[in-house]
């Protein structure tokens, strides 16, 4: 086993590289931007990332891919990414054709889960749900640190569930690229609230302007997160109701936003099917570096015990 495990998460403006030692230390990270629309100029930029990985550090690694979207297990292409380039291309075979080596690749949820359960806000516990909240919504489950990806490689695609609870407002719900309307994404992204604020005030301001314009008391912004709040609140009710993680994991730009940690324990009390709310919600311990790191590390020393999947 190659003691050096190198990681990628390909985002949609962005394509970063880690590389973790055995012991899981960072010893390399460059970030570069993704070539928009041209899926072969991906695929060189991630060829030449690992090249100068392993050029600066003189030593070749194992290679984990994190991505928008997931491999499907009837034809083995990118299905579901919003990263629409990626869609029905077989990425894994192609990267590993390129580069010579075996390439494992999973959803950037799920590479987030992984690295927040294996040494993160989710270390110890038995359950942990990660969620994404950035430019789009997604989520990855873990349980004794390891991955469930279903039997259908859809596990944790919460962002694509409707909103629970809807109101009457709320329905039938904006569309999604998926082609359904009403999904969480739809509502919790962070350009979702920008133009929950913008429908409101015909202001455009930023998830984070919002946030510091709310704690400033300014009564749209404070309405905007009010409204936020509930709707995210009522999307992991759902999932507390149906898995009760022992932790909620949050990320993305929008888990920045402070106030969500103590506004949402009250709020999903409400619609928890139990008399009281006790998981404790967290910031995610690595931040916006947590996917890459998963990415890494589902090459472990073992070999392939970062998965939990039914046979």
């Amino acid at each position: 086993m190659k003691t050096l495990r190198i990681g990628i998460d390909l985002g949609g403006t962005k394509i970063e590289a880690i590389a973790l030692d055995q012991a899981g230390g960072e010893v390399y990270r460059r970030r570069i931007p993704t070539p928009a629309g041209d899926y072969h100029g991906i695929l060189n930029a991630i060829v030449e990332l690992v090249a100068d990985v392993e050029r600066q550090l003189g030593q070749a690694g194992t290679l984990g891919i994190g991505t928008p979207g997931s491999i499907s297990p009837r034809t083995g292409l990118i299905r579901n990414s919003n990263s629409l380039v990626l869609n029905g291309r077989p990425l894994d075979r192609d990267l590993a054709e390129a580069l010579q080596r075996p390439v494992r690749l999973e959803n950037d949820a799920n590479c987030l889960a992984l690295s927040e359960a294996r040494d993160g806000a989710g270390r110890g516990a038995a359950t942990v749900f990660s969620v994404i909240l950035g430019t789009g919504v997604g989520g990855g489950l873990t349980v004794d640190g390891r991955l469930v990806s279903g039997r259908n490689r859809v596990a944790g695609e919460w962002g694509h569930n409707p909103l629970p609870w809807p109101t009457a407002d709320e329905q039938p719900g904006p569309p999604c690229y998926c082609g359904k309307s009403g999904c969480l994404e739809t509502f919790l992204s962070g350009p979702a609230m920008a133009r929950l604020f913008a429908a409101a005030t015909s202001r455009s301001l930023s998830p984070a302007q919002i946030a510091a314009a709310a704690a400033a008391g300014e009564g749209e912004a404070v309405r905007a997160m009010a409204q936020y709040e509930s709707r995210l609140a009522r999307g992991l009710a759902h999932v507390v109701n149906i898995v009760d993680p022992d932790v909620i994991v949050l990320a993305g730009g929008l888990s920045n936003i402070r106030r969500l940690y103590h506004s949402l324990p009250q709020l999903l009390t409400d619609y928890v099917f139990a008399d009281g709310f006790t998981t404790p919600i967290v910031p995610a311990r690595f931040g916006d570096s947590s996917g890459v790191r998963g990415a890494a590390l589902l090459w472990s020393e073992s070999g392939g015990d970062h998965l939990r999947s039914p046979r």
